[in-house]
């Protein structure tokens, strides 16, 4: 769980840095870029653009991902679910630290668990499944965070003792443009689904996907 902590903690920092954020300047043009620097000399390893794009293709294609933007995009849908579930509390008046698990039942519902008394549960579970966003919001949680706990510990792996994992460049496009958090999450979702009975034992589902929040923290 400690790259969910990280998540929440990293959705808890953007929220602040959103209400922090200066509104933006009417008028201000944006910095026009600088020239390009023209080659010394014909030998100027500087603008040996050929052979850097011969050592980008030779590297494995998981280097290109944005970590951090599919971090942040994660957060931000952790930061909404417990921003809802902090004034559904406040609206019952239970304890704002209540540890609340949302996960969803059988029938695809969202359903609470923790320390909620029964009937209160019942009208919040509602609640929550009569809000469209809450609802999208969870069930891009429930691909995208197995997704990128599944990258996070491959790329984590590679970095620490030079392991490379297969299976997660078989996610990642030729095309950066087909390499967002949901592209991937999708091409995860699939491969699980094909992999055989007793390795798909070790791949979490969206089925299964249960998210535990503290709305105060």
């Amino acid at each position: 769980m400690s790259l969910l902590n990280s998540l929440i903690k990293a959705s808890t920092q953007f929220q602040q840095a959103m209400e922090k954020r200066p509104p933006s300047q009417p008028g201000s043009a944006a910095a026009k870029p600088a020239a390009p620097e023209a080659p010394a000399s014909a030998t100027d390893d500087r603008f040996t653009l050929s052979e850097r794009a011969d050592v980008d293709t030779a590297r494995p294609k998981s280097t290109r991902l944005s970590m951090a933007e599919y971090k942040q995009t994660v957060g931000q849908d952790l930061a909404y679910m417990r921003e809802t579930l902090r004034h559904k509390l406040a609206e019952y008046k239970l304890n704002p630290a209540t540890n609340v698990e949302v996960s969803k039942d059988e029938g695809g519902n969202i359903s609470l668990g923790g320390g909620i008394p029964e009937q209160t549960r019942g009208r919040i579970e509602k609640d929550l499944n009569n809000s469209k966003p809450f609802r999208e919001a969870f069930s891009r949680l429930s691909a995208s965070e197995p997704t990128l706990h599944f990258m996070d510990n491959a790329l984590k792996l590679n970095k620490a003792y030079g392991v490379t994992n297969s299976l997660l460049d078989t996610l990642v496009s030729d095309n950066q443009q087909f390499n967002g958090l949901q592209d991937l999450a999708h091409r995860y979702d699939s491969m699980r689904r094909t992999i055989s009975t007793e390795q798909a034992s070790a791949y979490s589902g969206r089925r299964d996907f249960a998210l535990s929040l503290n709305a105060r923290a």
